[in-house]
């Protein structure tokens, strides 16, 4: 149901823009160093990589060391680090742009994603091969990003500083993203929002804002 307040939309990035599958990241890394699955989520999780590198914390190189450190394998090459990281990018339906560039005639368009600079500039790469759209700063108004802005969702500070740094009201904002936990941190903030779940895509959600 569409809401008539609506001026802005700010989409996530990972499945609801960009197809992603995240344990195929850690089936890649297990393939790499020899050891299970479940190892590499666990000391993944128990080092808290992702929310490291994720929210600015590391550099790219201080990332990549890092990963050679915990899985203890130094000879691992920059490059089949990057390939394991990217490895939960998937493809970018070309539909999904369009729908982008028909909104955009009508709202402000955003995005804010949970990311890393390795993923961004593989997204770019993916975008551009799929749409010929050289960047997502091409598509959006502005694009926040979680390791440039030192915060993650669902810290509702995230989505304050979105909202102070774009001149946008709560009420006149919706917010599209897979994770039911972000949802509920920009609903507190008493943006509109929409819990994006597969199979169902944007292209369904937000049928009545594109019209």
């Amino acid at each position: 149901m569409k809401n008539d307040k609506i001026k802005n939309i700010i989409f996530d990035l990972g499945d609801v823009i960009l197809n992603i599958d995240v344990p195929i990241a850690s089936k890649s890394f297990a393939d790499l160093s020899g050891l299970e699955q479940s190892e590499i989520i666990t000391i993944f999780k128990e080092n808290e990589l992702f929310r490291q590198f994720e929210t600015g914390s590391m550099d790219e190189s201080t990332f990549r060391n890092y990963v050679r450190e915990i899985l203890n394998f130094p000879d691992l090459s920059d490059e089949a680090i990057d390939t394991a990281w990217n490895s939960l990018l998937l493809d970018l339906p070309p539909e999904r742009v369009e729908l982008l560039r028909k909104l955009a005639t009508q709202y402000r368009l955003f995005l804010l994603s949970n990311t890393s600079s390795i993923h961004i500039t593989q997204v770019n790469k993916i975008l551009e091969a799929s749409t010929g759209v050289e960047k997502l700063e091409d598509l959006f108004e502005t694009v926040f990003l979680s390791y440039e802005m030192g915060l993650m969702k669902p810290d509702t500070r995230i989505y304050q500083d979105v909202l102070d740094q774009a001149g946008l009201k709560a009420e006149e904002t919706l917010f599209l993203d897979d994770n039911a936990d972000n949802i509920r941190g920009a609903a507190q903030l008493g943006i509109e929002t929409i819990h994006v779940q597969k199979p169902v895509t944007i292209l369904e959600y937000l049928k009545d804002y594109a019209v």
